[in-house]
């Protein structure tokens, strides 16, 4: 594997020394003549699947060898690897905050001339470049699949009571309130886990808040307190509709409540769906986009990529790891990692989508989705611990103050660096943009 020399002089990570010894560096080839591809991927949870398409790649390859791995906590791997300037050649990551920060890094290949780019949808591409801090020329990820969330429902307690889906706020609630008046319980949350509290304050957000809010904000363009007033309240609107003391009950405990019927919904992304079926296999799930709007127009679904693949920066095989982008991005093999993994194509084509994303296969079709909003948050911030907090204490007003406040401490860097670059390029602007 080849050095790189810049990259530890970008990333710094205190508790990494006790991993340095985990991952081998890849090797030069694989045999004579036989180019060595390494791709590191951080989803632990598919590593049948990536097992299956490493074999089948080298089977019908004869001029490249794949290694794939998919270690536990790769994200802290590849950090580490990075300070030893021992990169892989592809990095399978999700479309968040690791991506920003790699990307600012200067770590990642411009592969604008990727021919495969064309066959991903639009959407997604805008998304990634939703993530750059700074705008940047070129093209760095490929998206590979994302998820989606929304409101799950038990489709067979809906039909047997004649609940129609809801288009607007107004008739999400009043579904609620029916579903109360008939001895049912509308939802079921599991904010014992604060990471669970993003799943509905996601859902909400896109429709309500600009796609490129934490971007406007780090510009000095507006605040949190003016773009999340209503996307805090409607959160607190909910909570009558859930059982007692949500905060007690934990993901698990909300999927399997859900799975057992106790609620007729469940405000959480289709990444739950497998949880939830191993309660229940014979369960029948559809989704549905939380309405936060009034305007049913407004309504986008929730979706971000949960897995896309980039080269880095200073790969010396480029077009073998095109190459190994071409399989990857092969409709035979996206279509095994969607039936392994639940997963929405980023990829544009006549694929089998999950029967739980019937309801919102029409947002996928016509790209009117909008990235999670936490995927700008910085992990220092604990997003999710502020939104369960403001959840039990329902102070507005405190919780938007110290989001701001917040937000100000562990941006400060980089709300100097956009707004230096702001001041240096008046006339152009991060990339992004409200809601389609």
């Amino acid at each position: 594997m080849r050095k790189r020399g810049k990259t530890a002089a970008y990333l710094t990570l205190a508790a990494v020394t006790a991993m340095m010894a985990v991952l081998p560096g890849c090797a030069q080839t694989a045999g004579k003549g036989i180019i060595e591809i390494e791709l590191v991927q951080y989803k632990q949870e598919a590593v049948e699947v990536f097992e299956m398409l490493e074999e089948k790649f080298n089977a019908t390859h004869d001029n490249i060898h794949l290694t794939i791995e998919s270690p536990n906590d790769a994200m802290t791997i590849l950090k580490t690897r990075f300070i030893r300037e021992d990169a892989p050649d592809i990095i399978g990551i999700g479309g968040d905050i690791n991506y920003s920060n790699f990307l600012d890094s200067e770590m990642l290949m411009d592969i604008s001339d990727y021919q495969g780019l064309a066959d991903i949808n639009p959407s997604y591409l805008t998304i990634d470049k939703q993530l750059e801090f700074i705008p940047k020329d070129g093209t760095y990820a490929v998206p590979y699949v994302a998820n989606a969330a929304g409101v799950l429902y038990n489709r067979t307690m809906f039909e047997e009571n004649g609940w129609e889906i809801p288009t607007t706020w107004s008739e999400f609630t009043n579904l609620c309130d029916t579903i109360q008046a008939a001895g049912m319980q509308p939802l079921y949350f599991g904010f014992k886990d604060t990471w669970n509290c993003l799943a509905p304050w996601n859902a909400i957000a896109v429709d309500l808040a600009p796609a490129d809010v934490c971007s406007q904000v780090n510009k000095g363009e507006t605040t949190f307190t003016a773009q999340y007033r209503e996307v805090a309240e409607r959160m607190m609107e909910l909570l009558p509709y859930g059982q007692k003391d949500p905060f007690s009950y934990g993901y698990n405990d909300a999927c399997t409540a859900f799975a057992r019927g106790q609620s007729a919904m469940f405000t959480i992304g289709s990444y739950a769906v497998p949880q939830i079926k191993s309660v229940n296999p014979d369960i029948d799930i559809d989704t549905f986009v939380l309405p936060a709007s009034e305007n049913a127009e407004d309504n986008v679904l929730n979706s971000g990529i949960d897995l896309q693949f980039s080269v880095l920066a200073d790969c010396p095989e480029k077009e073998a790891a095109y190459e190994v982008l071409d399989f990857l991005l092969a409709d035979e093999n996206v279509q095994a990692y969607l039936d392994d993994q639940n997963a929405v194509p980023c990829k544009n084509g006549d694929f089998q989508l999950p029967s739980m994303l019937d309801g919102v296969a029409g947002y996928i079709k016509e790209g009117k989705m909008v990235d999670y909003q936490d995927h700008h948050y910085p992990t220092e911030m604990a997003v999710d611990a502020l939104i369960q907090t403001f959840l039990i204490e329902k102070d507005t007003d405190a919780f938007l103050k110290r989001f701001d406040q917040e937000w100000q401490r562990y941006n400060r860097d980089l709300i100097s660096k956009v707004q230096q670059y702001e001041k240096e390029h008046p006339d152009t602007g991060a990339e992004g943009g409200t809601n389609p």
